[in-house]
């Protein structure tokens, strides 16, 4: 099945039940703001390499984490206890997606136009960035989109031992107490199956996704 080329005047996606098996379902478009939140409203994102067009995406599983059963390794613990842990949000947003470009590890695809996009989503406050702190100073971060009671993490970047994942335990733990359902991690890797991700299928994450936006913002 050809994939959707997404029309210039009108902020439309097909259903995601028509996402190649990869979960390749448009390009085209751009990213605003009304384009961005409709498309995560309905599980889908955006992901492309510099220079491609833009690319949009909802794969037929999905991997998540549930926030109270974030996972916790006995290293990690004994590193928390050993260490003060805190966190803030929202502290510097662009600071802390630019360094999700700049310092974490591999290639990245956050472009210019991706820091401008999820800025201005960040100014209309559904982007949210996690600065994780270790005896005092920047040990790491993350950022992602919130939408009701569902978080959709983007991209996450340490600079020192363990500041992802004391960025991820901590902002868990504070989704958890906010009633959120899922932290939706999009695609597995080795480093979130080691914090608990799971997969799903995509009828279940559609429910999931529907009965967090049900219930409202945080």
């Amino acid at each position: 099945m050809p994939v959707f080329r997404l029309p210039e005047d009108e902020i439309v996606f097909p259903d995601p039940k028509y996402a190649e098996p990869n979960g390749f379902l448009a390009v085209g478009g751009d990213l605003s703001v009304e384009r961005l939140l409709l498309a995560y409203r309905h599980g889908i994102f955006p992901w492309y390499n510099p220079g491609e067009e833009i690319r949009w995406w909802c794969p037929w599983e999905r991997y998540v984490i549930w926030p109270a059963e974030v996972h916790v390794s006995h290293s990690m613990r004994k590193f928390m206890r050993k260490h003060s842990c805190s966190i803030v949000l929202n502290n510097d947003f662009a600071a802390t997606m630019h360094h999700c470009r700049t310092l974490r590890e591999g290639n990245t695809w956050i472009t210019d136009e991706m820091e401008e996009a999820y800025g201005r989503l960040h100014e209309k406050g559904y982007a949210v960035s996690v600065e994780a702190y270790i005896d005092g100073e920047p040990a790491g971060g993350l950022y992602g989109v919130a939408l009701g009671r569902c978080f959709f993490g983007e991209s996450m970047y340490t600079e020192r031992e363990n500041g992802s994942k004391t960025a991820l335990i901590l902002f868990a733990e504070k989704l958890a107490e906010f009633g959120f359902i899922f932290i939706d991690c999009q695609f597995h890797t080795e480093h979130l199956e080691s914090m608990g991700g799971v997969y799903i299928s995509r009828k279940e994450y559609q429910r999931l996704l529907d009965e967090g936006i049900r219930q409202g913002e945080w």
